[in-house]
């Protein structure tokens, strides 16, 4: 017997819930705007005069002529196009071990949750079970004798706030566009992770090239120094002529400390970018010889970019929450609604409580109309508002901030190809006219100051040109950068089209 009286209140109870949830069906149409993602800047190209169908070409390492493919898709590991396995294994690693990654994955596992818990709260209907036991003694009154009894009771209670007007709607749609920003805060970090590395790899490199080049001008320097020592010993020049070489050989050796500084800086941060201790053994050494120029870049159409970019979808994403809480700010000024219910029993035994005489319930509903505030819910609507106009600035500063990313990458890419071309060419002819200048000073056809000033075009030249050589990996890897990286196409992502 007890056991179908405790049937019937849990059958009651079920009742009462699904009627909450009825309730939550009635649900009236969401006031305050209707997000719509703002429409892709027209034409279809980057920069205001047309760009070359390929770059200039230099007969050198990495002088390579680089074709534009436009329309085409970046490759999801687009550092895979330089064609460096220590590269690649480095990138691997960062990722895998990289703090500021998992930082921002916690960041997005933490908005999830929340807007889940959001979900669980304003969606659905509240339900909560209670159970209770008391002994009380009543008071005595007009000679009655105190009495003293137990009661019990159990209940449950459901409360629903009907989303009549559709405060909670955009209440939620804006929780899932902050999930929204930190998903394409995820990608914006891995985009930042996978080109800092590159490019700190490509400084590395040149730096080991300045570093080389730097020595082998002042071997030279040393062996002419040499020369002049002896002829020194032999009366054949004077002592100022020796004096001048000491202070070009000094001159040069103060320039290789702070190379070596800076390559010992580009390897401590690429330790760090791989989460590693910059004391820890095992980081690969890159030179701008183990690297390869891509040939062939794929650049994205424009009307594609703004899809592509993570932080353009980030700054989307913030401009659809903010178009989320007009509509909250909106719904505050409705009236809201509130429905609640609730089915128990109670008695004074244990064995009692479920039967039907002692059921007790009830149902009730509100309605809540703002009259006067001051204007607090007209101001907060305008300040909405307000904010959502301060949103669409920023979108629309991201947006302007990546075309230009790209259009000086592109431009960066044709001017620094021929810059190196010019480089290799002034190179090369300050190579040979340092050879001629030492045979005829050998000769005595020309006085050491003529041959000095060739040793120093000489040494300018080569360094220039090993910096122009690395500012064309540096290029391809910004113009990467600029146009998203490819994340799109990696698994588990969705085509940003």
């Amino acid at each position: 017997m007890k056991n179908k009286n405790f049937k019937r209140f849990l059958s009651s109870a079920r009742r009462l819930g699904a009627a909450a949830a009825l309730g939550a069906a009635f649900a009236g149409c969401a006031v305050g705007p209707d997000f719509h993602p703002p429409a892709p800047p027209g034409g279809d190209a980057y920069t205001p005069t047309p760009l070359p169908a390929q770059t200039a070409s230099a007969p050198v390492a990495g002088g390579a002529a680089q074709r534009l493919a436009m329309g085409q898709d970046i490759p999801a590991q687009w550092w895979s196009l330089f064609r460096s396995e220590p590269l690649d294994q480095l990138l691997r690693t960062a990722l895998a071990n990289s703090p500021t990654m998992a930082g921002a994955e916690a960041a997005l596992r933490q908005a999830q949750e929340n807007y889940r818990a959001q979900t669980g709260t304003l969606a659905y209907p509240a339900v909560n079970a209670q159970l209770g036991a008391a002994r009380e003694r009543a008071a005595a009154f007009g000679g009655a004798p105190a009495s003293v009894f137990n009661l019990y009771n159990a209940s449950v209670n459901v409360s629903y706030i009907p989303d009549v007007f559709g405060g909670t709607r955009r209440t939620l749609e804006g929780a899932r566009a902050a999930v929204d920003f930190q998903r394409y805060q995820v990608e914006a970090t891995y985009l930042a992770l996978t080109a800092n590395v590159v490019t700190t790899a490509i400084r590395e490199a040149s730096l080991r090239a300045q570093l080389q080049a730097t020595n082998e001008v002042l071997d030279a320097l040393r062996k002419q120094l040499t020369v002049l020592e002896q002829q020194l010993q032999l009366g054949a020049i004077a002592r100022a002529t020796v004096l001048t070489q000491r202070n070009q050989v000094a001159q040069v050796v103060a320039t290789v400390a702070p190379l070596e500084k800076q390559l010992a800086q580009a390897r401590h941060q690429l330790s760090v970018l791989a989460g590693k201790l910059p004391s820890e053994a095992g980081m690969p050494e890159f030179a701008l010889g183990s690297l390869t120029l891509p040939e062939q870049l794929p650049v994205s159409l424009p009307s594609a970019l703004v899809r592509q970019r993570p932080d353009i979808r980030a700054s989307e994403a913030l401009l659809h929450q903010a178009s989320a809480l007009v509509g909250v700010a909106t719904a505050n000024q409705y009236p809201q609604f509130t429905l609640s219910a609730a089915y128990g029993s109670a008695s004074p035994t244990v064995g009692d409580l479920f039967k039907r005489s002692n059921a007790v319930w009830n149902l009730a509903a509100g309605l809540t109309q703002p009259i006067f505030n001051g204007g607090a819910l007209s101001a907060r609507r305008r300040a909405a508002e307000a904010a959502y106009d301060q949103a669409a600035a920023q979108y629309r500063a991201t947006v302007l901030a990546a075309f230009q990313d790209v259009a000086d990458s592109l431009r960066a890419l044709d001017s620094d190809a021929a810059a190196l071309q010019a480089q290799a060419e002034a190179e090369a002819l300050a190579s040979e006219s340092l050879g001629l200048a030492t045979q005829q000073y050998r000769l005595g056809a020309i006085s050491y100051l003529v041959l000095l000033d060739a040793q120093r075009t000489y040494q300018q030249s080569h360094i220039n040109l090993v910096q122009a050589q690395a500012a064309r990996y540096a290029d391809t890897a910004a113009l990467f950068q600029a146009l998203g990286g490819g994340w799109w196409q990696r698994a588990g992502t969705n085509n940003p089209q």
